[in-house]
């Protein structure tokens, strides 16, 4: 070994002196002095990561830069077809090894994972048999179970690969091609892919160049298109929150965990590039792309040396489909005083456009440093990455001194950023306050589904068919709990008192909420109109009636559902907004607080405090589910398939019952009848009611969640709500007819309350209301068909929801009656003078000699009750007149409307004290200007006879609106 130093140093041409010092015996050079016959292997620098070939620096003896010393003609033509031998990891090839060992003889144990004892398994090998699933379903991801790893009697394995994650991908990649290959061989060779240069378990690519040919041939007719197999975990222990990470989990294998507010189209992305160099033609195949456009460092071709002159071979290259996905910080996880923060999340293959715009969602995969286009794009001093050819180093210290910023100052341009490259997504169902967690029991037989991978169910789609797509994704304990609830007595009453257990009583507003939960059906016209299924409701009432309370409880219940605050929300946070794109600079939509809530609900709090230009903006998504945009150059129909439950507080601070619903919010006629439901919540004084609230209040403040113990837990309402909103329920004959006649006497009561008398008029927007709330009571009650019992009981629903207006008790004359059968009485002459029907005169010269009665009290009869007389006798005088031209008689018309009620009256007694009151309205009308006396007292001579006075007859009054009554 000295002699080979010793020569070294001494010689003037390294390349010279290094192979003569290891000729044995003095051995014979050629001209130019190299050895051809070498008898023993030299050594060799170390392996390049870089894919082109080996830099001058490295001076071994075949490297020969042209030019120098002429051309040598017996110099070896391919300087590339050598031998080097491979710097492997040996710590990946381990864990190659045994990550192989472990999938290929892993078997699950049956009664802990709860597999359905139906399904039929390929294999009692659980990642076999997924294998094996690969290739039925056409599929390209193993998806592992990281509780799997952690099983394993000795923990190393799941250990390196929680803390090296992505040194070690490459490896474990390797181990999957391996174990397809062995087991699915005509589906692997189908879709093979030629591995690159850096996942060749670190071996340069000046080694594989002889097999260039081989691979090249070796690549499939859809290279494009070729299946890239990826492995996915999940079931990782712990889940981060967005705000913890840090440097020092680059490279890790984590989960976190966040609300997804911003999804980019799926594009395709360059992974193995194939380069053809524009000098000498050579091409050069399978070029990793590290997060950016990376071409090969120089032509393999030694008379070339080319370093920039290359054309991409699109033919020949690898694409996959590549999604980003902004997330942030779920709201319960965000410190006090702090903005949310948010991260990119970096998705490819088959778990793109998994995650949706509004979705809690869990990822898994590891943290990654990219280059931060938006920081590069500002103006000033623009940043570049350049390519430094000159031999001497950058700046003015070894190493030179990077993308500098401020140098005086110390300070340098951040110009790159983190991101996270997720190789799994599944939705966070876990309500706010609960640590989040990812208890998923993956089938072998049944991957996507057991995953919750396969989406939301498809509205087109029979009941069965999602039915059992549901079914699939739970165990037998799940689906045993699930059967003995469907099939257990008035579950409809128990799923009410199991929703919200925290708020005292208030069980028709829980009804509505529950039904708003379940949904209607959603139908489309031939025509394809969409006809909507979703149910809104709003929550009128006193200050502290729990509205916040039941919007809160369907925000944390419910995984899609959007919070949000009346005045604190604009037009376009509500529905979209225009903004450019940080990176594009293109205008793009951003969603707003419906889109987010698409196939959820969207709670609005303090509605009655939005601004009319607000509310006028949701519209059209109340009803037709649509939103539609025409701004900044983008015209465009979203998507708003939500339901709004909105609570409003009255406009005096309390509900006014004198009034009428819209007098009491500040709402206008088109939204409220976009309104399903309206539940007025009243506080008022009731020793009982309040005793209980007062206890229940103090026992959940002293014993919290041991204070109530509803009966079913909020997963299995969850797992129920789920499975019953797969139900499409349809209407019997018998329940079409009821639901006819029940909208009918609708109409009626609203048209003989008259204007303003009910809360809103009725339109056909509550027979829909009537029509989607019979079937979410026939999907709470997990059944096919609509019966008269629902469709009763979504009347009565919405009976209460009418609130009638309460009036005040209406005066009528006293005493008409007793002078009309004695015109002498002293008594009945005062009244009628204090009726001002009277002679004022005579009652004067009476009053000497007889002292005056105390005064007898007024007949008070209630609103509805005078209303209801004075319909029908308007209507019966309207009716005479029209068909005679003359008016009705005072008997007639009171003989008339006592035999209309006749079946009323159960004695004499109550026949006459009708008769009575009925003469008493009539006065009341007069005095009105509703009805008008032609003939009769006080329009008579005074000679005529006492038969001609009492001959009333009445006609309606010229000022009297009849079409109003």
């Amino acid at each position: 070994m000295s002699s080979i130093v010793d020569g070294l140093i001494r010689s003037d041409n390294p390349d010279l002196d290094f192979a003569a010092a290891r000729r044995p015996n003095g051995t014979p050079t050629s001209r130019n002095g190299r050895n051809r016959q070498r008898s023993s292997p030299r050594p060799y620098g170390p392996p390049s990561e870089s894919n082109g070939a080996l830099s001058d620096a490295e001076g071994f003896p075949d490297d020969e830069v042209v030019g120098i010393r002429g051309t040598d003609r017996n110099r070896r033509q391919d300087p590339m077809r050598r031998e080097v031998p491979k710097v492997a990891d040996q710590v990946g090839e381990k864990v190659a090894e045994e990550f192989e060992k472990f999938m290929e003889n892993y078997v699950e144990d049956i009664t802990l994972s709860g597999a359905p004892p139906s399904s039929a398994m390929t294999s009692d090998k659980y990642y076999i048999a997924q294998i094996h699933g690969l290739r039925i379903y056409n599929l390209s991801t193993l998806y592992v179970d990281f509780q799997h790893l952690m099983s394993l009697p000795n923990n190393t394995l799941a250990n390196a690969i929680a803390n090296d994650y992505y040194r070690y991908l490459p490896f474990l990649t390797r181990a999957l091609h391996n174990l397809i290959a062995k087991y699915e061989p005509r589906y692997f060779k189908e879709h093979r892919q030629p591995a690159s240069a850096s996942s060749q378990s670190g071996s340069s690519v000046v080694g594989n160049a002889t097999s260039q040919a081989e691979s090249m041939g070796g690549k499939t007719t859809n290279q494009q298109t070729d299946k890239l197999f990826t492995l996915a975990f999940y079931n990782l222990p712990l889940i981060s929150r967005v705000r913890q990470l840090r440097t020092a989990s680059i490279g890790k294998l984590l989960s976190i965990s966040g609300t997804v507010t911003r999804t980019s189209e799926v594009r395709p992305e360059l992974y193995l590039a194939t380069f053809i160099c524009e000098a000498c033609r050579s091409v050069i195949p399978n070029v990793e792309q590290t997060f950016r456009y990376t071409e090969p460092t120089q032509c393999p071709n030694a008379t070339c040396g080319n370093r920039q002159g290359w054309r991409l071979d699109i033919r020949q290259s690898t694409f996959v489909d590549w999604q980003k996905v902004r997330i942030q910080e779920n709201s319960s996880e965000i410190p006090t005083g702090s903005m949310p923060r948010t991260m990119d999340v970096i998705l490819r293959g088959e778990i793109v456009d998994r995650a949706k715009a509004g979705e809690k969602c869990v990822f898994t995969g590891t943290l990654i440093v990219v280059p931060d286009v938006s920081q590069l794009g500002l103006p000033g001093v623009r940043p570049e990455a350049t390519r430094d050819n000159r031999n001497a180093p950058r700046g003015g210290d070894a190493g030179g001194g990077g993308v500098t910023g401020l140098k005086a100052l110390g300070v340098r341009d951040l110009t790159y950023r983190m991101a996270f490259l997720a190789c799994m997504v599944t939705p966070d169902t876990s309500t706010p306050g609960q640590a989040a967690n990812q208890q998923l029991n993956g089938q072998a037989n049944n991957i996507l589904a057991s995953l919750n991978q396969t989406g939301t169910v498809d509205p087109h789609d029979t009941g069965d068919q999602a039915q059992d797509a549901y079914l699939q994704s739970l165990t037998t304990a799940e689906i045993e709990d699930l059967k003995q609830m469907v099939h257990s007595d008035h579950i409809y009453s128990r799923l009410v008192n199991s929703l919200a257990p925290m708020v005292y009583g208030h069980e028709i507003v829980k009804k509505g909420l529950l039904l708003q939960l379940m949904g209607g059906v959603t139908k489309v016209t031939p025509e394809g109109m969409q006809l909507r299924g979703d149910i809104n409701i709003c929550i009128v009432g006193d200050p502290s009636t729990s509205k916040s309370q039941f919007l809160k409880y369907i925000c944390s219940f419910l995984p899609r559902a959007v919070y949000t605050s009346g005045k604190a929300s604009s037009a376009a946070g509500l529905t979209a907004a225009v903004v450019k794109d940080e990176e594009t600079g293109e205008f793009t939509i951003e969603a707003g607080a419906l889109m987010l809530a698409d196939n959820g609900i969207c709670a609005i709090d303090e509605f009655d405090k939005m601004d009319l230009a607000d509310q006028v903006a949701i519209h059209e998504a109340m009803e037709q589910q649509t939103i539609s945009i025409a701004k900044a150059g983008i015209q465009a129909t979203l998507n708003a398939r939500t339901s709004i439950l909105a609570a409003a507080n009255p406009v005096g601070g309390r509900y006014n019952r004198k009034t009428t619903l819209r007098a009491n919010i500040n709402m206008s006629a088109p939204i409220m009848s976009r309104f399903d439901l309206f539940f007025v919540v009243l506080d008022e004084c009731n020793e009982s009611v309040d005793r209980h609230l007062a206890e229940h209040i103090v026992s959940i403040h002293r014993l919290r969640d041991q204070a109530v113990q509803p009966e079913f837990s909020t997963e299995q309402l969850q797992r129920y709500i789920r499975f019953a909103r797969t139900f499409k329920p349809e209407f019997s004959p018998e329940a079409r007819r009821l639901l006819v006649a029940k909208y009918q006497e609708l109409r009626n009561d609203d048209a003989q309350g008259g204007v303003g008398r009910n809360s809103y008029r009725i339109t056909v927007r509550q027979l829909e209301s009537m029509i989607r709330l019979s079937e979410a009571i026939a999907k709470a009650n997990c059944v096919e068909d609509v019966t008269e019992e629902f469709v009763r009981e979504a009347w009565g629903l919405l009976r209460m929801s009418i609130i009638s207006v309460e009036k005040d008790d209406v005066e009528v004359d006293d005493g008409g009656e007793e002078r009309d059968r004695d015109a002498d009485s002293p008594m009945a002459d005062a009244d009628g003078d204090a009726d001002g029907d009277g002679d004022g005169d005579e009652d004067r010269d009476r009053q000497p000699s007889h002292p005056a009665p105390p005064p007898r009290p007024k007949t008070k009869i209630t609103y509805d009750k005078y209303m209801g007389i004075l319909n029908a006798l308007v209507r019966k005088v309207n009716a005479e007149e029209s068909a005679t031209g003359e008016g009705v008689e005072h008997e007639e018309l009171v003989v008339w409307y006592l035999e209309e009620r006749e079946e009323d009256f159960s004695s004499r007694d109550e026949l006459e004290a009708e008769r009575e009151l009925v003469g008493k309205c009539l006065r009341r009308m007069v005095k009105d200007n509703i009805l008008m006396q032609i003939r009769g007292e006080g329009l008579v001579d005074g000679d005529g006879g006492r038969e001609e006075a009492e001959r009333k007859i009445y006609v309606l009054h010229p000022n009297c609106a009849v079409d109003e009554m």
